[in-house]
């Protein structure tokens, strides 16, 4: 014989005598020690397929830094900047930099391009040797390091300890960046002291590329001068599938890329860096290649969507991931 016993949500609800309902009464009373917040938190690597490559981009830190129109939109109206920014949902007193160096294996060779800040960094920046351990890898097996150009958050993390940050590694960089930086007096300001330091005594193992240069197979220079003398980009391209890892090109989603006129306080070129920008942002929008922006919003892998007279950002989601 059995028993067929069913109970109405009414009744799980009221229990036998409303014991349920009334034990719920009861301990509303109770006290409980509030859980400790733990602050922002942000996974310090993010990984994607292009082609056979995997490509991992790196948080080296990011820095929340005020007055934002002190570096972008120089050249515009503040009433401009602040309707631009209002129609993004973004504030217009602070806004946050993020450093994303971009660490590939092709599968023959792990290949690092840019190093970040370094240990000279502030506390939230300068993690570049804890986020390659967080993509399963130490920088002992990095065999390439590639430097986009001379910059102090580019270069910084080339050397710790006065050592070679990457023991095992060879060095590539343009050989207009090189040139540009090398032939000033060392003492002349913060990047030449920087390269002085970190970039010169590392020479006899740089090759130096210029336009069209391979750094390996399926890994190809572009120039993209303006935010410096040389600053090159990188074209990957495995399997019929490409990604442009396009450094410091455009700087902010909103300020920068889609406004690729608003001049930018860090280009030394403005007018160059901003043609540049309007090439390179064009060529991704038509050819829908993804890229990797080195100031992006972690994890700094999105593509570019025509907006009028600029450009959109549409940051990467599912797509690398089928």
């Amino acid at each position: 014989m059995s028993l067929k016993v069913e109970i109405t949500r009414r009744a799980a609800l009221l229990g036998a005598g409303g014991t349920i309902l009334g034990a719920g009464l009861a301990s509303s009373n109770v006290a409980f020690a509030a859980a400790e917040k733990q602050g922002p938190m942000i996974a310090p690597v993010a990984r994607y397929a292009v082609g056979d490559f995997e490509v991992n981009t790196l948080l080296d830190g990011a820095v929340t830094v005020g007055e934002p129109q002190r570096a972008f939109g120089i050249n515009v109206e503040p009433s401009a900047f602040v309707a631009h920014s209002d129609e993004n949902f973004i504030p217009t007193d602070s806004f946050k930099v993020y450093f994303t160096p971009t660490l590939i294996n092709t599968g023959n060779e792990l290949i690092l391009f840019d190093t970040g800040v370094g240990e000279g960094g502030r506390p939230a920046r300068g993690n570049m040797r804890a986020a390659i351990g967080s993509a399963g890898y130490t920088p002992e097996e990095v065999d390439i390091v590639v430097i986009t150009h001379m910059h102090p958050d580019h270069i910084g993390g080339l050397m710790e300890g006065g050592a070679p940050a990457f023991a095992n590694a060879r060095y590539v960089t343009g050989q207009k960046e090189y040139d540009f930086w090398a032939a000033m007096d060392p003492e002349a300001n913060g990047v030449t002291k920087l390269m002085a330091k970190n970039v010169k005594p590392l020479a006899d193992k740089m090759t130096f590329l210029g336009e069209g240069g391979s750094v390996t197979s399926g890994v190809t220079a572009l120039d993209a001068h303006g935010h410096s003398p040389g600053h090159t980009i990188y074209m990957l391209e495995s399997v019929g599938q490409q990604l442009l890892l396009a450094a410091d090109t455009t700087n902010h989603y909103v300020w920068s890329l889609a406004r690729p006129d608003w001049q930018v306080r860090f280009d030394m070129d403005k007018e160059a860096a901003a043609a540049t920008r309007r090439s390179v942002l064009s060529m991704l929008a038509a050819d829908k290649i993804p890229f990797v922006g080195y100031h992006m919003p972690f994890p700094a892998v999105g593509y570019v969507a025509v907006d009028g007279d600029g450009y959109r950002y549409v940051p990467a989601s599912y797509q690398m991931h089928l």
